[in-house]
């Protein structure tokens, strides 16, 4: 079995975790040798419902992602749970709902409903008092002290940095198990919120393709005192454009025989997924 998230977090060193979305993002990510994965909301919006990341995914939705990932894989996962889909009350049930469907770890963030991506603008947070509030019903809720809760402010970008901070400290104080400021707007500010926070708690950090990071890498995260260095639309940000190529050249010429050198066959796709071991373990049922 894998480490527990507790256990990676543990350590001195920065976690890279890449952004999934379904099982099969989980099992390139379990065979690439990443130690955890990040259901990131956005994707799964992307991805199964083709919408973009404005809060139109449900609780339960998400709880059968994270219940169908599980069963793929061992990995901590990360859940994204958005601002717990309500208020203080309806916190509590997400958290028990995505712990039991294998959820390691829970990200909430302090946006008004319905949320969008914390690189759009328009945002709204709701109070600083409401999150914390939200912060005791989610530690309230879990089954185990191995579940942790993970508090976002998206406050940067609607009242400024020094209510970011601030924001940032009394989630901190109310218990959460890691903090995130979303999107800073320069090097400045990150240095500030490592030099403040990064001894006395895990920092995490997004590293979006065109999100307008001040960095862009797990080394410079490292140095700026930050622990989890989160990629959560890495494998979409590739997979769309080569999916784009693939389409116009099967729509233009009939065929995709130029590109069958970027492309596995279902042979690979069958072996990558793990069918002879499922193949041999069915045969332990077989009775003559």
């Amino acid at each position: 079995m894998p480490e527990s998230l507790k256990q990676l977090l543990a350590s001195n060193r920065v976690l890279s975790v890449p952004g999934i979305y379904d099982g099969l993002s989980a099992r390139l990510v379990e065979q690439a040798g990443f130690e955890a994965a990040f259901l990131s909301g956005a994707c799964l919006s992307f991805a199964r419902f083709g919408r973009p990341d404005m809060g139109l995914v449900s609780a339960a939705e998400v709880a059968e992602t994270v219940a169908v990932i599980r069963e793929r894989t061992p990995l901590p996962l990360i859940v994204d749970m958005d601002t717990g889909f309500g208020n203080a009350l309806n916190v509590r049930r997400t958290v028990t709902t995505f712990e039991r469907a294998g959820a390691s770890a829970l990200q909430m963030e302090d946006q008004l409903m319905p949320k969008r991506c914390g690189h759009m603008r328009g945002k709204q947070v709701i109070s600083c008092q409401e999150m914390v509030g939200k912060i005791h019903a989610a530690l309230d809720a879990r089954q185990s002290e191995e579940t942790l809760i993970f508090a976002r402010t998206d406050a940067l970008g609607v009242n400024g940095f020094d209510d970011a901070l601030e924001r940032a400290e009394r989630y901190l104080e109310a218990g959460a198990d890691a903090i995130f400021v979303e999107a800073p707007a320069n090097l400045t500010q990150m240095q500030i919120v490592g030099e403040r926070l990064g001894q006395r708690t895990p920092l995490i950090h997004n590293l979006v393709e065109g999100g307008h990071s001040p960095v862009q890498s797990v080394a410079e995260l490292e140095a700026l005192n930050y622990r989890i260095a989160l990629f959560p639309a890495s494998l979409l940000h590739l997979f769309i454009p080569a999916a784009q190529k693939m389409l116009a050249q099967l729509q233009r010429a009939g065929h995709v025989n130029d590109m069958r050198s970027q492309m596995i066959d279902l042979a690979a796709v069958n072996e990558l997924l793990g069918a002879d071991e499922l193949l041999a373990a069915s045969k332990q049922y077989q009775y003559e």
